[in-house]
């Protein structure tokens, strides 16, 4: 049997984890990327505005998770998107367009009663390392 490999990855670059759980973790060639909030790094407090900025800010912490687990925004191949109001959906797809601009992941987007710190929008992803 071959071993598969189990990887940790934590950022400076995206929020700590706020639980018991990582910010994502690597699985053989696959990445799961626990949900990111709209956070501001300097302050630990939601960034200013609504569910656009929020989801913006959720969108580069994304990003820089991905990038220290060795992938990126094209290898994502899931996301699942919470929102505590789902009408919030047309300017979180809005923002969501301008970071997946082609062949975009498979989606689930639900509306959920309350997310961490009060945040309007939460956002995981499964991704893959390698090439594209």
């Amino acid at each position: 049997m071959d071993k598969i490999i189990k990887r940790i990855i934590a950022t400076k670059t995206a929020p700590e984890p706020i639980g018991p759980y990582s910010q994502a973790v690597v699985a053989d060639k696959n990445v799961y990327v626990s949900g990111v909030i709209g956070v501001n790094l300097e302050t630990g407090a939601l960034v200013d505005g609504g569910a656009k900025e929020q989801a913006a800010a959720a969108l580069v912490h994304l990003k820089n998770v991905l990038r220290a687990s060795g992938s990126n925004l094209n290898n994502v191949v899931k996301t699942t998107v919470f929102l505590q109001d789902f009408n919030d959906f047309p300017v979180v797809n809005a923002v969501y367009k301008d970071v997946f601009v082609r062949n975009f992941p498979a989606r689930s987007c639900v509306q959920v009663a309350k997310l961490p710190l009060g945040a309007l929008v939460e956002i995981e992803a499964i991704a893959f390392l390698g090439e594209n």
